[in-house]
């Protein structure tokens, strides 16, 4: 007590009120808070508050002492029951910033969004990194916010989490950002509510994000607000009750919680007051006049407004003078000049080239539609430019291009960072009328051809803006040298081209590279639905008479050169979307494929023959017709972002029809139908999406899709060529040897041309995107198979503009046919043998001719016959023998009795004896017959018999 005794008693500044929450009745009460506590004693009692859902009115606040509404002073604002952030030099207190739990140190430490003085900006990188604020809401409120978000490479959600960190439902429209300017609207519950802003980056490649700037967030629901906000710099507010400031005009400027501004000689919504500088040449830029009555025109230099700078002082620069007056350019072809130095558009049925008077087509031609703009003396009526800053709104009502002659280039703008726009309206398309009837998917396209010259880091985005999406089609940094681009427009519908260029994304307050610009020399659109004729085209005609009306040829005619007659097109041969006239417009399908009833493409029936050293291979890849998919990975960026390639591969086609459909931006989380003109979706043979896998929220999100087969695919030649050695090692398995060809070899599948070809390139890929499957006979795989990607290049290609897949399977392997079996005999039992039928191991064929049955037969027993033939056998040995042995035994006795016949014989006829047994010498010398005899053999005998006995 004697504490208490001593303190002072409390005063007005030493507390403040505050709300205790809400009860079950929907009850609170308000209560003094101490600034300090313990300093003074004596607070005021608790009272009874007012209602949880009470709330003032925009332009007042909660007055705590009296509980009552009041209004807010001048040079401050309220909005009643919301929040409001649109200063942005620091994060304001309440904001957090919440790196992705499984990023990398690099990423929690060095990743962030950055506050930029009027909006906030993301990070540039790969990591995943969110901009989050909780706020209590008293009551169903709403959240809005402006967002400039023009890099689909950036993926870019927002998403709300209630007090017991659980998402609150919304459509995929909702959370997913598109790419677009404008701010998202969404309802939300009562309660705490927790809003994330996340962008995660996926720069596969060398090319830098742009970053999700974001500005003036306001969030309503809150009950009250306890004061006003003061007015921010360059702003006041100068009655009372005031819901929000305004900008102060020109030659004005005001600081923080002004009620009204004071003059200077600035410009519109300055924060303070500056000397103005000396005029230099950065401040001024030159256009072209409008042609006047006798066709001339001239150079004339302006001022960039709004005009900061002093001609008046000692080193400014004055304007130069204007210059010569010169012949205007011609008329763009389709246009004629009325003889008032004014272009006006050919009627209906007629065309001009620019120079001469507008002619009606001849008889047999109709109109080619379109826009051809390459004179430019005034800008045509369905392009319009315009200046855009995120920052600031110095170039609003400027003109972000300039006409001049041959070109238009981007004009001045109000400082180097603006966003310099270009746009192009068309209406639609409409096809020439004897092609309306085709089935071609080539609704029109759009040629341009420009080039940029830059001394900083300037940025050049070709956009397309349907009603359903914002796209960027193609960008381009830095310097470019004259060029020319194409864009195939595949659905009819309206579409809004925009060139957007920008000098640099620092904004600095002294201007540098005013002379950086983009010249764009010619805007080339076909078939466009309020065109006009430049030239005539060939179309089809009724008859022969004169005057005869163009008709459309039905789908799969083309345009007979000599009668302009519709003819249908031979067999297996398919049209072009935008050539029909001549024979030589009806182009032949490629080996393996054959035409739709529509000649509309080719396609083929999985079917393939191929003969090989006098064998005949058949093959049926039905069961690989319809869509294969294979999600690799995971890969990481160089911040460590885990990300997925998800291939979805159409082998055959459905009937020409393309099943690979990838959604672009979001594919598990809409629920749009791919085929319908809504869905912002790729249809091809091949196509590809770039997954990020979500933090735990049960799905998986598609960044980008894109196409790597072309939607058309129509030529597809050599759809299955023949076989080739397949390198070894270049993929993760090994080849299996087929029959008995000494190589080993796969069946490649090779679309338009000899691939699979995309017709859309990029600054990357020059020649468009291909790809190779490389179907490979494995018979353990199931009959649906596996696809893989080489092991060099796990992302399926090492450039970024060839890709290739294996595809083993089961049905890639030959159809078995009656070669690949053989029959065994079994053995005869009791009257009958069996022949079975079995494959020829290994077996390296699929379908076909099935095994035949198992054939029994009758058969005879033959182990008496056996015996027969034994006992006979033996039987005409023993005879043998015997007969041998009495023939020998004879020869026997008939050599012993000729023996001694001779013998007997030599006795008879000896000479009487010499009177000398001597012999002399030299008596051996003389020739005499000389008798010798020899035993005869048994065979010599044997051969001699039959002189002996004649």
């Amino acid at each position: 007590m004697a504490v208490a005794d001593s303190l002072a008693q409390c005063s007005e500044g030493d507390y403040y009120f505050e709300y205790t929450e809400c009860d079950s009745t929907g009850s609170r009460w308000r209560v003094a808070i101490p600034q300090r506590p313990g300093e003074c004693t004596g607070l005021p009692d608790p009272v009874q508050g007012t209602d949880c859902t009470f709330s003032c009115e925009a332009g007042e606040f909660l007055e705590m002492s009296a509980q009552e509404c009041t209004q807010c002073a001048a040079g401050s604002y309220s909005l009643g029951s919301g929040i409001r952030f649109e200063e942005w030099d620091d994060i304001p207190p309440g904001f957090s910033i919440d790196s992705h739990k499984e990023e990398t140190k690099i990423c929690i430490y060095r990743s962030s969004w950055i506050a930029q003085g009027s909006y906030v900006e993301s990070n540039r990188d790969e990591c995943s990194v969110s901009l989050v604020y909780a706020v209590h809401l008293k009551k169903q409120g709403s959240v809005s916010f402006d967002y400039q978000y023009v890099d689909n490479n950036i993926f870019f959600e927002f998403f709300i989490q209630n007090d017991q960190c659980q998402e609150m439902e919304k459509t995929s429209d909702q959370k997913w950002m598109k790419l677009t300017s404008n701010g998202q609207w969404s309802k939300h519950t009562s309660g705490t509510n927790v809003l994330y802003w996340r962008t995660t980056g996926v720069t596969v490649g060398a090319k830098v994000v742009k970053p999700v700037l974001l500005k003036n967030i306001q969030i309503e629901g809150v009950a009250y607000m306890s004061e006003c906000l003061p007015c921010k710099p360059g702003t006041f507010s100068k009655a009372p009750g005031s819901s929000s400031c305004e900008l102060c005009p020109r030659n004005t400027y005001s600081g923080r919680g002004a009620s009204s501004c004071t003059p200077c000689n600035t410009m519109e919504g300055s924060t303070m007051c500056k000397a103005r500088p000396a005029c230099s040449k950065k401040d001024y830029f030159q256009i072209h006049s409008v042609c006047d009555e006798e066709g001339k025109t001239q150079i004339i230099y302006k001022w960039i407004e709004p005009k900061i700078c002093l001609e008046d002082a000692s080193d400014a620069v004055t304007l130069p003078p204007t210059g010569k007056r010169e012949p205007c350019p011609p008329c763009n072809p389709g246009f004629y000049n009325n003889n008032t130095a004014t272009c006006l558009p050919c009627p209906q049925g007629t065309y001009s080239d620019g120079l001469k008077e507008c002619q009606p087509c001849p008889a047999g031609t109709e109109p080619a539609l379109g826009y051809e703009y390459k004179w430019w003396n005034i800008l045509p009526a369905n392009i319009k430019s315009s200046c855009f800053n995120v920052a600031n709104t110095k170039c609003d009502g400027m003109n972000g291009w300039e006409v001049a002659g041959d070109h238009i280039r981007s004009g001045a703008g109000g400082s180097d960072n603006d966003y310099l726009i270009l746009n192009l309206k068309v209406p639609g398309f409409r096809l020439p009328t004897s092609i309306s009837g085709t089935s071609g998917t080539e609704f029109g396209r759009i040629t341009f051809v420009f080039e940029t010259i830059c001394s900083a880091d300037c940025e050049l985005y070709f956009m397309m803006v349907s009603v359903f999406v914002t796209s960027v089609v193609e960008s381009w940094e830095g310097s470019k040298e004259k060029q020319s681009y194409t864009h195939i427009m595949t659905k009819n519908a309206s579409v809004s081209y925009t060139w957007a260029f920008q000098r640099t994304n620092q904004a600095k307050d002294v201007r540098q590279y005013i002379n950086d610009m983009v010249k764009m020399y010619s805007i080339t659109v076909t078939n466009a639905l309020d065109g006009v004729a430049s030239s005539c085209r060939a179309c089809a005609i009724e008859s022969q008479q004169p005057g005869s009306a163009c008709v459309p040829c039905p789908a799969g005619y083309y345009i007979d050169e000599e009668t302009n007659q519709c003819l249908e097109c031979p067999p297996n041969t398919f049209l072009s979307g935008h050539h029909v006239y001549g024979r030589d417009a009806c182009q032949p399908c490629g080996p393996g494929s054959r035409s739709n009833k529509e000649h509309s493409l080719c396609f083929s029936d999985c079917s393939f023959t191929y003969l090989e050293l006098n064998q005949t291979l058949q093959f049926d890849f039905s069961p690989l017709g319809f869509t294969g998919s294979i999600m690799n990975g995971p890969s990481f960026t160089s911040k460590g972002t885990k990300y997925y390639h998800l291939f979805n591969i159409s082998l055959c086609g459905l009937e020409g029809h393309r099943p690979a459909v990838c959604s672009d931006n979001v594919t598990d989380l809409s629920d749009k139908d791919p085929h319908s003109a809504e869905s912002n979706s790729v249809e091809a043979f091949i196509c590809q999406s770039t997954v990020i896998p979500s933090d735990g929220r049960g799905f998986r999100v598609a960044l980008t899709s894109h196409q790597i087969g072309y939607v058309g695919c129509r030529d597809l030649r050599d759809i299955f060529k023949t076989v080739f050695p397949l390198k070894t090692g270049l993929y993760h398995s090994k080849p299996i040897r087929l029959m008995c060809i000494p190589f080993f070899f796969t069946f490649v599948m090779l679309l338009y041309p000899t691939m699979c070809r995309s017709p859309q390139t990029t600054s990357s890929c020059e020649n468009g995107r291909n790809t190779v499957v490389t179907l490979r006979c494995n018979p353990e795989k199931s009959a649906k198979g596996e696809i893989s990607v080489p092991r060099e290049c796990p992302a399926g290609t090492c450039d970024g503009c060839t890709f290739h897949f294996l595809w083993e399977s089961s049905s890639a392997c030959p159809r078995c046919t009656e070669a690949d079996y053989h029959q065994i005999e079994g053995a005869c039992k009791g009257g009958v043998q069996d022949t079975v039928y079995v494959w020829t191991e290994p077996r390296l064929c699929t379908g076909g001719v099935a095994l035949p049955m198992k054939k029994s037969m009758s058969c005879e027993m033959i182990d008496f016959w056996l015996k027969v033939g034994a006992g006979v056998g033996a039987f005409c040995a023993v005879l043998l023998i015997s007969l041998t042995c009495y023939v020998w035994n004879k020869n026997k006795k008939l050599e012993f009795k000729y023996s001694k016949l001779v013998m007997s014989a030599n006795k008879e006829c000896e000479l009487p004896a010499a009177d000398s047994c001597a012999i002399m010498e030299g008596e051996g010398e003389e020739v005499e017959d000389e008798v010798v005899y020899s035993k005869p053999s048994l065979l010599t005998f044997t051969f001699s018999l039959p002189i002996k006995t004649t």
